[in-house]
């Protein structure tokens, strides 16, 4: 049996070579094709993007059909250049500039000599284009965008680079890619499927006819259509009142996560990226580096959250049971913690939890904190099971949304503190500005948004998302998994009762609406600067966030607004105003509406560009931070 076992191992693999040569040559005819592609031209047919919707149905974002040039160098015999360059309107350097560009690429592969000619400019090429051998016209499709707001959910789409085409093998060049949001995000389910058509040339080079009959020729898939989870009547209104401002402000259906609003600011018009001048657009927006219009500060900016951050200190004292409803502390403007050491407060009394809440006082959240940290011998202990508390709201970690940036943010560990006192010797009183959200905690709008969904659930939330539907797609299971903070449910009420309380009769009572109960929380956040190794400390930033209504709640959001000195005066307003809009359909406060479309704080901000442009001797990146610790903040793109 041995004797045959060689034999027949070799008669079994020429059987199999055998048969397989077999199938490749005379059943599978894609090598035969691959063989003959110098005789066969391929034609792309590039299907339409899909559509971009709001939660509403309105449409966001269309199609335009555009044209390119496009030229295969081997193939360019006999031309009149100077004919060629005067029909374009270009020059005898650009084109030879462009030849050469394109020979790097590929003598015999297509890349795009001339992009997106507009309807006058492709009729008097198509009229003439037989004469210039080599080159030949491509109908793409640009975005046609509806709306003049929400650039920073859309982003847009550009040629696809060369990394991007060696990546992957869809792509040639001159094919168009999404950059920066949903284009982004759902580029593959967007784009559709390219259709192509291959011809037969002769020994001349003409066409001749389709290869095969078309028998290898494809249909172009259009792309599916997305329904956003945004409002769109509600974006643009928070644009609008945030004209003249900077910041972020997230909204988001607690019921859901899905989020109703998304908005950065500055922004820009999301048109000036589409056609010949994107690229001369897109360089100056990128070069803005003192308004950043391009920066997404809802997902990516990251700021102290001050004293929103109150609600999960009172929450974790709840359930490390340091404190209940009716524990009290009393307040003489401010709070002791060391020899000299003193937080100061705008409150003074005898406060419990509900008072401490809707008159955000200081003193209160400094001793929920303290024995909170206390609560253990060793500090560590403390403050790590603190952080996971704190971690449990989406707080301090990337979300997973279903946009392509995000920053996590900072919450503190035993970790942190170990490194920056190395000798040990910290303790609560050490780290008590965390107690009001004025330590190392930095939160993002997106992320205190979704915390405000947490409280007004009563303890979880779902990821948030943008994008509602997908047609013929199932959204991503994780979008309706529900997350569960540490805190039990009993805690959330005599909370929310305080928040209540704030438009009732706390901080907020200037912002009260009728016949709305709302749920919000002030807050202000030192705001200073770094500039040539010298600090400058600037007007705070204002912060508000709320939901409503107090029972089934539709709406929670988040409001930041740099250099706004408090979070009654811009945040807060802008926060009641967005949450009427969405509930009620119809604005009352139009005392509230005239002053935030009218505000400005553009004084503020030339402040910033004075500091920066005057007193630098050499450019400093212009950033806005706690005092953190730096080597914990990471942000991912």
């Amino acid at each position: 049996m041995r004797k045959l076992l060689l034999p027949i191992l070799i008669i079994v693999g020429a059987l199999i070579l055998i048969s397989r040569f077999f199938y490749l040559q005379v059943i599978d005819e894609t090598y035969k094709l691959k063989a003959e592609n110098i005789a066969i031209k391929k034609v792309y047919d590039f299907p339409e993007r899909g559509y971009i919707y709001d939660r509403n149905g309105k449409l966001l974002v269309a199609n335009q059909p555009s044209y390119d040039i496009m030229v295969v160098p081997a193939e360019i015999k006999n031309i009149d250049t100077l004919e060629f360059c005067n029909l374009l309107g270009i020059t005898k350097e650009y084109f030879d500039k462009k030849i050469a560009k394109a020979i790097v690429y590929s003598r015999r592969l297509p890349s795009v000599f001339i992009s997106q000619l507009n309807k006058r400019e492709y009729a008097a090429f198509q009229e003439k284009e037989r004469k210039f051998e080599g080159f030949y016209t491509q109908k793409r499709a640009l975005r046609d965008y509806q709306v003049n707001y929400g650039a920073n959910i859309f982003g847009f789409i550009t040629q696809a680079s060369e990394f991007e085409i060696e990546k992957n093998p869809y792509y040639n060049s001159g094919d168009l890619i999404g950059k920066q949001g949903v284009e982004k995000q759902y580029e593959e389910i967007l784009r559709g499927i390219k259709g192509v058509k291959y011809l037969l040339r002769d020994k001349h080079n003409k066409i001749i006819g389709p290869y095969k009959e078309g028998k290898y020729d494809t249909i172009a898939q259009q792309g599916k259509d997305l329904v956003l989870t945004i409002d769109g009547e509600l974006q643009k209104y928070g644009t609008e009142l945030m004209a003249n401002k900077r910041g972020g402000i997230v909204a988001i259906e607690p019921s859901s996560g899905e989020i109703l609003a998304l908005i950065s600011m500055p922004t820009y018009d999301p048109s000036l990226l589409v056609g010949r001048k994107r690229s001369e657009n897109y360089t100056k927006l990128y070069y803005d580096s003192i308004a950043k219009p391009l920066y997404d500060r809802g997902l990516l900016a990251q700021y102290p959250p001050g004293s929103p951050f109150k609600i999960v200190t009172g929450l974790i004292g709840l359930q490390e049971e340091v404190i209940n409803e009716e524990t009290s502390f009393v307040c003489h403007h401010g709070f002791y913690y060391g020899r000299g050491a003193f937080m100061k407060c705008h409150d003074a009394g005898v406060s419990k939890l509900n008072n401490g809440i809707y008159q955000s006082c200081n003193t209160y959240f400094a001793n929920v904190y303290k024995r909170t940290i206390d609560k253990y011998k060793n500090p560590s202990v403390s403050v790590d099971k603190w952080s996971t508390n704190v971690k449990s709201f989406g707080l301090g970690q990337f979300l997973g949304t279903d946009m392509p940036i995000g920053a996590k943010g900072l919450v503190p560990t035993s970790k942190t503190y170990e490194r920056a006192y190395p000798n040990g010797g910290w303790r609560s009183t050490t780290i008590i500005s965390n107690s009001i959200g004025q330590g190392e905690v930095l939160t993002t709008p997106i992320q205190l948004a979704n915390m405000m969904a947490a409280v007004a659930n009563k303890g979880y939330y779902y990821t948030p998302h943008i994008v509602k539907e997908i047609k013929g797609e199932k959204l991503d299971k994780k979008f309706v998994t529900k997350h569960q903070t540490t805190i039990d449910e009993k805690y959330f009420d005599p909370v929310i009762r305080g928040l209540a309380d704030v438009y009732n009769r706390g901080t907020a009572a200037s912002l009260k609406v009728d016949s709305l109960q709302i749920c919000g929380k002030t807050g202000t956040a030192e705001n200073k600067i770094r500039v040539a190794g010298k600090t400058y400390q600037l007007k705070d930033h204002s912060i508000f966030v709320a939901f409503a209504p107090a029972e089934n709640p539709k709406i929670a959001i988040a409001v930041f607004v740099e250099n706004g000195y408090w979070g009654n005066r811009w945040a807060g307003p802008i926060a009641t105003l967005m949450i009427e809009k969405y509930v009620k359909g119809k604005i009352t406060r139009k005392d509230l509406e005239n002053r935030m479309l009218n505000g400005s704080l553009e004084d503020e901000y030339k402040k910033i560009e004075n500091i920066i442009y005057q007193r630098a001797q050499e450019p400093v990146k212009d950033t806005i931070k706690s005092e953190a610790i730096k080597n914990e903040e990471e942000e991912v793109n």
